[in-house]
């Protein structure tokens, strides 16, 4: 007998389903290294204006996760929080089963791509890893705040030249997310040009 014709699988998929999930909702297993290597292979498929890659990543995983610990508590300490803040900036480095931390190497005097080119092509390439770890099985989300600005986590990250984006944290969801925004739909979205407010001094 002849298997019944399925519809085919949405190419799409992966870019229209995926949402942010933060580290109370991810559990063990985290993206194993060869995942990561194809998340990373996707990072590199995004726009880059003079294929300059103006970004790292650094994965933070096993012993690393404590010593990413120390340094978030002993920024919590540096900046006035109380030790149960502390301890509560020290837990989101260890509570993620897999940290991926996000760095940019922007050449401001570059003859060819402008700043912002290079800001775009991180973000470009930041949404082809999440979404690489989403189309794999994986959740994510991008995190940052005040420790991107602390000068011993920075400096513990960075070399002369970059700067500390933030970090990724990876895991395997438990439940089905969901947009924690409400966004313009994509009608509201896609507009025409010229459009009424472009044509007004014509």
């Amino acid at each position: 007998m002849n298997a019944p014709d399925l519809p085919p699988a949405d190419p799409l998929a992966p870019l229209l389903s995926r949402v942010s999930v933060g580290t109370k909702y991810l559990r063990e297993p985290a993206p194993s290294p060869d995942d990561l290597l194809r998340m990373a292979t996707a990072a590199l498929r995004a726009p880059d204006h003079a294929g300059l890659v103006p970004y790292r990543f650094a994965v933070v995983r096993g012993a690393a996760k404590q010593r990413l610990a120390d340094l978030f508590e002993a920024a919590a300490r540096a900046h006035g929080k109380s030790a149960e803040q502390a301890l509560r900036d020290r837990e989101r480095a260890t509570a993620p089963p897999l940290l991926v931390a996000v760095i940019a190497r922007i050449d401001a005097g570059h003859p060819l791509a402008t700043v912002h080119e290079q800001w775009i092509a991180l973000g470009g390439a930041l949404a082809n890893f999440l979404t690489a770890a989403h189309a794999l099985g994986y959740g994510g989300k991008m995190l940052s705040g005040s420790k991107v600005r602390d000068h011993a986590v920075m400096s513990a990250f960075c070399r002369p030249g970059e700067t500390l984006v933030g970090w990724v944290v990876l895991g395997t969801p438990q439940g089905v997310g969901r947009p924690k925004f409400d966004k313009p739909t994509p009608d509201e979205l896609l507009g025409e040009w010229p459009g009424p407010a472009d044509t007004q001094d014509l």
